[in-house]
């Protein structure tokens, strides 16, 4: 089965999900052109949840994606964790930008089951899920509502267990990849295999089509994934790039000034690894070597990360970007998707 028929999308190209910058405009663009447009639902509440794939329907009449991230089981509650520590070593980050350390919340995340049953009822033509593999109830239950599922995977052993539990199509996200490295099977400073070596791997393993993501943002590079064995692209950066999504200008500014040995792996804003932009927020975090574990330093960062977003300030911000960010030159989610169709094999 192709890509375009186990998800019912006229080109193979998906738009990766930005937890915290995707916009309802880029989804759109890049359903419309007709590929699949993905929209991350990270740290959504359910009623959020709801209004977003309303207005995602509103904004396309083609097929789109969500994505949630599925409990890992080892995510801290505010009960579980003195965030002392963690705080003290944020508090320069907060005085520079002139707000105060904030008090912890009575939960730092929506309840994942809540978040699950309300994109259940939303009925998108995709959900995509990261961190983890989605029980049997979830894929019988997207399935009885004519919704697929895609999950990513970083290893091959990943992408076996993901296409156990029946899955439409997998995402192998190489370690070239923007943003967070969702493996799930052993810790991701084990799980850094890069895309090339990752795909045709992954392709041979499983029984459902593969999408490649981490590294691609030109034609090359699509060329350079159906020729490993892949059905489809991810693309993230390229697109975070443009001004259709919901990115900063200074996030932007750095994507567009970045080289092949900009970007770095840390836990620093989150918690988790994750690939981006070093910034200041990042090197004064990386020294206090305080970070707390997810979802706390995640939250606790977020809280001045908000400020420093509504000021425009990129030193404050996390600035998301994979290791191609030197090849995201396009500002117009169009450009970039006419781009990557001229990747795909014809015939």
């Amino acid at each position: 089965m192709t890509l375009r028929d186990a998800l019912g999308i006229e080109h193979p190209i998906v738009l990766g999900p930005f937890g915290g910058l995707s916009s309802i405009e880029l989804v759109a663009a890049v359903s419309d052109a007709g590929g699949l447009g993905s929209y991350g639902l990270y740290g959504y509440a359910p009623e959020r949840i709801r209004e977003t794939i309303a207005a995602l329907r509103q904004a396309t009449d083609r097929p789109f994606a969500v994505n949630l991230w599925l409990p890992t089981g080892d995510e801290v509650t505010p009960d579980d964790i003195d965030l002392t520590a963690a705080s003290t070593a944020a508090a320069p980050l907060f005085d520079e930008l002139g707000v105060p350390v904030p008090a912890p919340p009575r939960r730092f995340l929506p309840d994942p089951d809540e978040q699950l049953q309300a994109v259940l009822e939303g009925a998108p033509a995709v959900l995509s899920v990261v961190y983890g593999v989605p029980s049997a109830a979830l894929v019988t239950a997207a399935h009885e509502r004519g919704i697929r599922i895609t999950g990513t995977v970083t290893t091959v052993a990943e992408a076996r267990a993901m296409d156990a539990a029946g899955v439409d199509a997998i995402v192998a996200s190489g370690a070239e990849a923007a943003g967070h490295r969702v493996s799930f099977l052993v810790p991701a400073e084990q799980s850094l295999v890069g895309t090339f070596a990752l795909v045709p791997q992954v392709a041979d393993a499983v029984s459902v089509p593969v999408i490649a993501a981490g590294g691609i943002a030109d034609r090359r590079g699509v060329a350079a994934a159906f020729a490993l064995g892949a059905s489809g692209v991810q693309v993230g950066t390229a697109f975070l790039r443009t001004r259709q999504s919901a990115a900063s200008d200074a996030h932007r500014q750095a994507i567009a000034a970045s080289t092949d040995t900009t970007t770095v792996l840390t836990r620093a804003m989150s918690g988790r690894l994750s690939r981006g932009i070093p910034n200041r927020a990042v090197r004064t975090l990386e020294a206090a070597d305080a970070t707390a574990p997810f979802p706390a330093q995640n939250w606790l960062t977020g809280q001045f990360r908000a400020e420093a977003g509504k000021r425009g300030l990129g030193e404050y911000q996390s600035l998301w970007a994979g290791q191609s960010a030197a090849l995201a030159t396009r500002d117009d989610a169009g450009d970039v998707f006419a781009e990557l169709l001229a990747g795909i094999p014809r015939g």
